[in-house]
């Protein structure tokens, strides 16, 4: 159990205010986010089917929770990691135009995640997927996204600030840009965590650019993305300084989506060329799927880092072991 106790912390919000808190940034930032992406609200499946490789495989070693079901006794069910793979094949199943997309609230659970002040094994974000054109996937248009979802974020810190003002941790001005390769130049001896942190810490937020690819100094990866989704030289992290914690808070995991080629260069390089056979994957290396920008941005952890709050339970219900939550009322935290 890795969990941070921060000195002298009292929450400024009752339970029940901090319930009210948590609707008003919910539906004031994915009112902003619709706006500055064009991006419509749609229904998505808690559950796929294993075999239509639409699963999100994460880094490729977490175990999805899985069963099967009387109507389909044949199949396996698997309850989603993310909806990454899924949106793209929706923005082609309902039609959306050029420079249109979708956002659905995404639920999932992921049972191997290493529990702390900022990871549950219960996940709620607001996923989103937008068509673009094959020549707009470049640099210029991942930084204008991420420019347009910050502008969401300070938007709704403006709101929850005006109605919550002693309660409201505020924000950076702008987005800093920076690469895994950048990071590991800069700081060669420190972790790839440690880097994030100095970053973060610096420059208060940071967009930390191609995750996936070997770097150069390592030979390995900053960190581990799943070979079929991203383009590892066109995604990156938000992540945002937490002083209450004295840690940077990763807030969005996004990127342009991976081409015919960049697909089939990533799969080999993961050795996942066995993936190519799935139905999904047949579609994109047949040409038959949009180009497209997309990501995840969590729902709890906007609200953790808008209202202050020192554990992500403060703001989702959700299991905890016991030494956890004796710890946590110990330090004031309030678990839902």
């Amino acid at each position: 159990m890795d969990l941070i106790l921060p000195k002298n912390y009292h929450p400024t919000l009752t339970i029940r205010d901090t319930e009210a808190a948590i609707v008003c940034i919910r539906e004031t930032f994915q009112d902003k986010l619709a706006e500055e992406l064009n991006v419509q609200r749609m229904s998505a499946p808690m559950f796929v089917e294993k075999a239509s490789g639409l699963n999100d495989n994460l880094s490729g070693v977490e175990r999805p929770v899985a069963f099967d079901m009387k109507a389909m006794p044949d199949d396996t069910i698997e309850v989603v990691h993310s909806l990454a793979k899924w949106k793209r094949l929706a923005l082609k199943k309902y039609g959306f135009g050029m420079h249109e997309g979708l956002y659905t609230n995404m639920n999932a659970i992921r049972r191997d995640e290493d529990l702390d002040n900022f990871h549950s094994i219960y996940v709620d974000q607001w996923d989103w997927e937008k068509v673009i054109a094959k020549e707009e996937r470049t640099l210029d248009m991942l930084e204008v996204t991420v420019n347009k979802i910050f502008k969401a974020i300070k938007a709704t810190e403006k709101v929850v600030a005006a109605r919550y003002p002693s309660s409201t941790y505020r924000l950076g001005d702008h987005v800093c840009f920076i690469t895994t390769q950048e990071l590991e130049d800069r700081w060669p001896d420190l972790t790839p965590d440690e880097r994030e942190d100095r970053i973060a810490k610096e420059e208060k937020v940071v967009f930390i650019m191609q995750i996936g690819d070997k770097l150069k100094r390592s030979g390995k990866p900053h960190d581990l993305r799943a070979p079929d989704y991203d383009d590892w030289q066109l995604n990156g992290d938000l992540v945002f300084w937490y002083e209450p914690l004295q840690r940077k808070l990763e807030i969005s995991s996004m990127g342009i989506r991976v081409s015919e080629e960049s697909l089939r260069e990533q799969l080999k390089k993961a050795h996942c060329e066995d993936r190519e056979k799935l139905p999904f994957h047949q579609m994109l290396l047949n040409g038959e799927l949009p180009y497209s920008i997309g990501g995840g941005i969590g729902q709890s952890r906007l609200c953790m880092l808008l209202l202050g709050k020192a554990h992500i339970g403060e703001v989702q219900a959700s299991i905890w072991p016991k030494e956890m939550l004796e710890a946590c009322e110990a330090d004031h935290m309030q678990i839902l």
